[in-house]
């Protein structure tokens, strides 16, 4: 019952305004395409605004399994081959926050920028950036 009350009496009166939860009431709505044997993810940098409905809509092209995780809003999810999964969040936190495949996916050589690249499952990196 202490920590309860304690619990509020910091969120009614004691946290920081910058520190309090945000909800704008904006959705913003992306796609990501893990690209077809390319080891990437399009785009790879979103830009939102704190307090933003954040909606994902995150395509697999490829004939294999990938995973999309985004730690710090807690996500994790397998992406099945040729397949699509949806992720929502409210974009509460302020800074860069890295989006990563989370399964294991191989690796191959790619042709980007007119050269040829050899790319790995841990190429597959993005970020979300959260403003103020």
């Amino acid at each position: 019952m202490l920590l309860v009350g304690g619990g509020v009496v910091y969120k009614k009166f004691l946290q920081p305004k910058g520190d309090a939860p945000v909800n704008t009431g904006v959705v913003k709505e992306f796609t990501i395409i893990s690209q077809k044997d390319k080891w990437n993810f399009n785009p790879e940098v979103i830009e939102v605004q704190r307090g933003d409905r954040v909606k994902l809509t995150i395509v697999n092209e490829d004939s294999y399994d990938h995973g999309f995780a985004l730690t710090a809003y807690g996500i994790s999810q397998r992406m099945p081959a040729n397949g699509t999964i949806h992720v929502e969040f409210v974009a509460s936190q302020l800074g860069e926050f890295a989006f990563i495949c989370s399964v294991p996916c191989g690796e191959g050589d790619v042709m980007m920028d007119n050269k040829k690249s050899h790319r790995t499952h841990f190429d597959m990196v993005g970020k979300i950036i959260v403003k103020a």
